[in-house]
């Protein structure tokens, strides 16, 4: 009798292990106006809504989801941050600020953040193909801007090619090749993409249009 307890407690335990991960209930509020502080004091408004994983409010988060797989998806957050200088109030003085860009998996609910080279906070603004994101971007100083190219999981961006101007829009995409298009510094440069590097494509005359 004892034996056939074990026995039976042995296979529920085992069906335990085997059991689907419970699924995650992963939705986006509602959008609410808000006002973004930037470096220059000057004041920016955008829409914001909350992401709530199973329930729980996880981010603050501006703009639309890239879906890059069946179970992964991009997000730009926004934080809440606190302007009061020390000493200045007890009470602290909340502004909303840009931030990184983050992946969220459906699968276990992780949140990461996603790691964007020279990628500004307030002036990059990154169009998203599959898992790349090209964008503009300045260098440390602020003295050179670049094209960028970069690949979700990779340290070194497939393209990072310095120009002169202040940034860019959001580049457009094509595929067949996968080919990104800037138009930085007055001029448009395309490059194709493949799955490490980024090789220059010149306009052709068609879509430089009659001269």
């Amino acid at each position: 009798m004892r034996i056939a307890i074990v026995h039976s407690l042995v296979l529920l335990l085992a069906g335990a292990g085997l059991a689907a991960p419970r699924p995650h209930v992963i939705l986006l509020g509602r959008w609410r106006a808000a006002e973004a502080t930037m470096e220059s004091g000057e004041k920016q408004p955008f829409k914001v809504r909350d992401l709530f994983i199973d329930g729980k409010d996880r981010e603050h988060t501006v703009g639309s989801m890239h879906e890059v797989t069946d179970r992964f998806f991009v997000i730009r957050r926004v934080l809440r941050v606190n302007d009061a200088l020390q000493g200045e109030s007890k009470d602290p003085q909340w502004i909303w600020r840009f931030s990184a860009w983050i992946s969220v998996d459906r699968q276990t609910g992780r949140i990461a953040l996603v790691s964007l080279p020279a990628f500004d906070y307030e002036a990059s603004a990154v169009s998203w193909y599959r898992d790349y994101a090209a964008y503009c971007g300045p260098s440390d100083d602020g003295s050179k801007s670049y094209m960028v190219v970069a690949q979700m999981g990779s340290r070194k961006p497939v393209l990072r090619k310095e120009y002169s101007g202040p940034l860019c829009p959001a580049p457009k995409w094509d595929r067949t090749p996968s080919r990104v298009t800037f138009l930085a510094g007055g001029e448009k440069n395309s490059f194709v993409i493949h799955a490490h590097s980024a090789d220059p494509q010149p306009d052709s005359p068609e879509e430089e249009g009659p001269q």
